[in-house]
């Protein structure tokens, strides 16, 4: 007999809708808005082994097999890391040795990012991921791209024991933040290595003691990116509900996407989400085939190439941390000043990537300022000192009435009162398609040309023009 969530016989072979040129406009609209949080799983973690690309955890589980003891033998092919664990228990190991045998494996060895991963990281409008994998590849990617490999996202880590929550609501996150919800690598048992965890894990997000209350209320308010999680059909139904803080079928104005291979070949999973959550849509290609066309389609959307930028360009440039050299602490002399809202620092990097190239000096915040220092003062005696002043204009100020780089370029109007009428000074920069009627910018700005570099990407015009404003021909 059929129960209320099996697939009736006609139904058994459901599949996932195809995912149509509008819901990916729909989608790109809510990404630009910041409405959307990806969920990053483990379906996303393909690092270069000495073997060939294989999956992060597909390789950990008989490399910890053996630092614990189990003989190859003894495990199903293919073992998962729960597998290893639920044989170790049962020969009476010790449950913690596990954990920190992980972590010593993973000291041992360094992945460069994943591709997905990277991509993720270079979409500049998401600034709250959310992880259900312990390894830190993602603030890594993050980090390569909109940092020059400098350890500068935030990272927190739930366990059970111990609450921890967003460190502010996330409209008011000034960087990017990774979260791990099933916990970081530690040499404690504070994150999910077997099934056993992941349950413990789930029954305490469920308490009002345990639950990270600004995280869940951003969850609840968001469009939400599962990407392969590898959730269990009953996993995936209780994560869902946990997110939503409601039944999946009341109505919702925010919904969900699934990039999972898993789910999408669970033609029971896929038939309870059509019938009872009418806002969850199932992507049938995984979750790397998902990540690969979202960023193709954000890229072309900001003015970028369609496809994956070529080694060369200014956008490889600046996911590369050999190529990308941070801005210095100190302003150097002769240095143009760049002010931008942090949601466009992916651009920024570029203009800077290009700018190192063609010898130009540049100068801007990147959250690199010692505790220490006078903040403000600071960026004030910048503008100050600077030769030019250019401010990066887009949606992401367009969007943000309030923000510290409008006093910069406050600053920037004020100095240039004591200027000869039409001194070149403030050099405004718009990186998409935000028109100049209307744009919340100082009257000034609308004096002065506006230069349109797509995505951040100076053109050969732009930088010799800038060259010959600085006297270097």
């Amino acid at each position: 007999m059929l129960t209320s969530l099996d697939a009736p016989p006609a139904l058994a072979a459901s599949t996932a809708v195809p995912f149509e040129a509008d819901a990916w406009d729909d989608l790109l609209n809510h990404i630009e808005e910041k409405r959307v949080i990806p969920i990053i799983g483990p379906e996303l973690l393909t690092v270069a082994t000495d073997t060939g690309p294989q999956n992060l955890y597909a390789w950990l589980a008989p490399r910890l097999a053996a630092r614990l003891g189990i003989p190859a033998a003894d495990l199903p092919f293919a073992p998962s890391l729960n597998d290893v664990v639920v044989r170790f228990l049962a020969r009476r190991g010790r449950r913690e040795d596990a954990y920190t045998r992980l972590r010593t494996i993973l000291r041992e060895t360094t992945f460069a990012p994943p591709t997905a991963l990277l991509q993720l990281a270079e979409i500049a409008d998401f600034d709250l991921y959310v992880t259900t994998t312990f390894d830190s590849l993602l603030e890594d990617a993050l980090n390569t791209v909109r940092f020059g490999a400098l350890r500068s996202t935030d990272v927190v880590a739930y366990a059970p024991n111990k609450v921890a929550d967003l460190p502010t609501e996330r409209t008011l996150l000034t960087r990017p933040l990774v979260y791990h919800l099933l916990g970081r690598l530690s040499a404690s048992p504070t994150y999910v290595l077997s099934d056993e965890d992941t349950l413990e894990f789930m029954c305490a997000l469920q308490t009002d003691a345990y639950c990270p209350e600004k995280l869940f209320a951003a969850l609840e308010e968001s469009h939400l990116l599962v990407l392969g999680g590898g959730f269990p059909d009953w996993l995936m139904r209780l994560f869902l509900r946990l997110a939503k803080r409601r039944r999946l079928s009341d109505p919702r104005e925010v919904g969900e996407v699934l990039a999972d291979r898993r789910v999408s070949d669970d033609a029971n999973l896929v038939y309870f989400l059509q019938q009872v959550s009418s806002r969850t849509q199932v992507f049938s290609g995984g979750a790397d085939a998902f990540v690969s066309e979202l960023h193709r389609r954000w890229r072309q959307r900001r003015g970028g190439p369609a496809a994956a930028a070529p080694s060369g360009s200014a956008s490889a440039q600046s996911a590369d941390p050999r190529r990308f050299l941070p801005p210095e602490r100190e302003m150097p002399d002769r240095a143009v000043f760049i002010s931008y809202a942090r949601e466009d620092l992916a651009a920024v990097q570029r203009l800077k990537t290009a700018f190192d190239a063609a010898g130009i000096i540049t100068w801007f915040d990147m959250d690199r300022l010692e505790s220490g220092d006078d903040f403000e003062r600071k960026i004030q005696r910048n503008i100050a000192r600077c030769s030019f002043f250019l401010p990066v204009i887009s949606a992401s100020t367009q969007r943000r009435v309030e923000g510290y780089f409008r006093r910069e370029w406050s600053w920037a109007v004020d100095r240039t009162r004591g200027m000869a009428e039409g001194a070149a000074f403030i050099l405004p920069v718009c990186i998409d398609d935000t028109p100049e009627n209307g744009a919340l910018v100082p009257e000034k700005f609308l004096k002065n040309h506006w230069s349109r570099l797509p995505a951040g990407e100076p053109t050969p015009d732009f930088v010799r023009r800038l060259r010959e404003l600085l006297g270097m021909g």
